[in-house]
């Protein structure tokens, strides 16, 4: 047998970011130090002759300014809008960033931020208030339309990702 540590377990009262989640598809821009560049989906590489709703075209369209902005590193949003999902009434494609500490307010032109809706101490009213804003204002992300997918909370402490969706989680207004 070998030793396994026991994980450190996180404390609950801390810091949570909620934002909208976006109904699209997950997209991932990555550069190297020396500039390399490449593209993937939540689960595999991308190109522009083997694409994910047109993203990696769109990613090597705008490559200059994204390697300038951005910066090397893994850099994960949604790309969302037009033909994918719930398409939001758009008539065209966004791709909405998800490190919303690091970009919300200088990020490349051709970039959108998912919205953050709260930020501050976990309280189970905050996440119950972001709910309920989605369900009566509809999205942030697109305004006036009415059927947003949930939000994303994340818990700064433990570095983790929580989802609850408006539909699939029989959320309607119920208690998380």
């Amino acid at each position: 047998m070998e030793f396994r540590e026991f994980n450190k377990i996180s404390r609950l009262y801390r810091d949570i970011v909620i934002t909208e989640k976006l109904d699209g598809t997950n997209a991932c821009v990555a550069i190297g130090e020396n500039g390399e560049f490449f593209t993937q989906s939540r689960n595999r590489m991308i190109t522009p002759e083997d694409d994910n709703y047109g993203f990696s075209r769109w990613a090597h369209d705008n490559k200059d300014e994204l390697i300038e902005k951005l910066g090397p590193g893994h850099h994960y949003g949604e790309w969302w809008g037009n033909g994918i999902q719930r398409r939001y009434g758009l008539t065209e494609k966004r791709w909405s960033l998800f490190n919303v500490g690091r970009w919300a307010d200088d990020r490349p032109s051709c970039c959108h931020v998912v919205p953050v809706l709260y930020s501050g101490v976990f309280e189970d009213g905050k996440i119950n208030h972001a709910i309920q804003q989605l369900i009566g204002k509809g999205s942030i992300a697109a305004p006036g339309f009415m059927k947003p997918e949930g939000i994303v909370i994340y818990h700064t402490h433990s570095r983790q990702l929580f989802k609850v969706t408006l539909d699939g989680d029989g959320h309607k207004g119920n208690n998380t």
